[in-house]
């Protein structure tokens, strides 16, 4: 006799309101994130009369989620994901208004740390797709977290593409150039708290842990008992490296080859596209094939990209930096279910925000050496620059999906070592 399929167990009531409110805000967030991000090595270029310093933008916008992911994490664990999204949201809000002041008045004393407070958005942006997990099912894992991850397509392709509009409007408020982009920013984080706040009902994290008895004193996650999650974070982490270090100096790079700020808009555009349009497939790719070969597939992507970046000339520049958005979301979408799933529930949050950490703090490396790199080896140098980080992301795949099936890693269907 056949046996009976095995049953799978149904969603939780709540999960499709939760992938909801999520996506508008991760939509909203992206937005944020897509106009500031755009023109941010420009504005610091322009406040300190210093393109080296370009790449400080991206640098402190990352260092800001780092540093912010783990008391976020700390938040939802004790309050839960409401609480602690809706303030990283508030916090971005504070970060746009600090850099549309500092940049009004041209002091890149205010400018600077505005960029590190603005890294709340890219912490609540982060931590999302793991909100998107607490009431998932081990099959769904994956596509669950790439829908919220899709979700920030739209934000980050209307985002770039708001430079003009915005600059125009910054000009009409009286604004000096580059400014009018973080009056929209502001305004998205606004609307994004108020989403956050007033629709996460009821809290994911707190749902799922509806019948568990509440111990006295939170765990202790300690990586060092746990290989398979420390090698997921490492290849989370190494893609964002690559990611961050070419893409924080491509505007400056664009810039220096004429390129007009509409075609820089255009090609970061690209780029964002890159990184959240196709999480779907890759969440699917997950679920289905395993972790594994999706993070290697995005290893491979973003190989391709460096080789776009080097052969292509500046008019496809947007080819290249496409590709560099889907190498970092075949990767990041696939590495982050590992994470999601790599440790028991209660320790969950507090690996997620370790994760964050790591991955801000390689990304916030990458883009504070990239300037650098830019003006000692070129475009090109740049780019080779990225091949061992890459190199990084497959060995750690490799390393966190050894001796692991994925029905009991990510809840795929396959062995995440085929």
């Amino acid at each position: 006799m056949t046996a009976a399929p095995e049953e799978q167990p149904a969603a939780h009531p709540a999960q499709r309101r939760t992938l909801t409110v999520l996506s508008i805000a991760q939509a909203l967030g992206g937005l944020s994130n897509g106009v500031a991000l755009g023109v941010g090595s420009l504005l610091v270029a322009q406040v300190t009369g210093r393109e080296e310093l370009a790449g400080l933008a991206a640098t402190l916008l990352t260092l800001g989620g780092a540093a912010l992911a783990v008391p976020l994490a700390k938040l939802a664990q004790r309050r839960g994901r409401r609480v602690s999204l809706t303030t990283g949201a508030l916090l971005a809000l504070a970060g746009a208004v600090t850099l549309a002041v500092g940049g009004a008045l041209e002091a890149p004393w205010i400018v600077l740390p505005g960029f590190f407070v603005l890294g709340g958005a890219m912490a609540v942006n982060l931590q999302s797709r793991f909100a998107a997990t607490d009431l998932s099912t081990p099959q769904r894992r994956g596509r669950d977290l790439a829908l919220v991850v899709w979700m920030t397509t739209i934000g980050v392709i209307v985002g770039p593409n708001l430079i003009g509009p915005g600059d125009a409007l910054g000009v009409s408020l009286g604004l000096p150039s580059l400014v009018g982009a973080y009056v929209i920013s502001a305004a998205a984080m606004a609307v994004t708290a108020a989403v956050l706040w007033s629709s996460l009902r009821p809290d994911p994290l707190l749902e799922s842990r509806m019948g568990v008895p509440v111990e006295a004193e939170a765990p202790r996650l300690r990586l060092a008992a746990h290989p398979r999650a420390l090698a997921a974070v490492l290849a989370v982490a190494a893609a964002h490296a690559t990611m961050v270090g070419v893409m924080a100096l491509t505007p400056v790079h664009l810039d220096h080859a004429g390129q007009a700020l509409g075609g820089i808009g255009f090609t970061m555009s690209a780029h964002t596209a890159g990184m959240y349009a196709l999480s779907p497939v890759f969440g699917w790719l997950t679920d289905r094939v395993g972790a594994r070969a999706t993070v290697l597939a995005g290893a491979g992507i973003l190989l391709l990209s460096v080789l776009a970046n080097l052969l292509l000339p500046v008019a496809l520049a947007p080819v290249g930096l496409a590709l560099l958005g889907l190498g970092w979301s075949a990767s990041t979408v696939a590495g982050s279910t590992l994470v999601a799933a790599a440790v028991e529930p209660r320790l969950r949050p507090a690996l997620q925000g370790r994760s964050d950490l790591v991955m801000g703090l390689s990304g916030a490396a990458a883009g504070a050496a990239a300037g650098p790199l830019l003006g000692l080896a070129g475009y090109g140098g740049l780019n080779l620059a990225m091949l061992p980080v890459i190199a990084t992301v497959a060995v750690a795949a490799v390393l966190a999906t050894r001796s692991a099936r994925a029905d009991s890693v990510t809840g795929a269907t396959a062995p995440t070592t085929d």
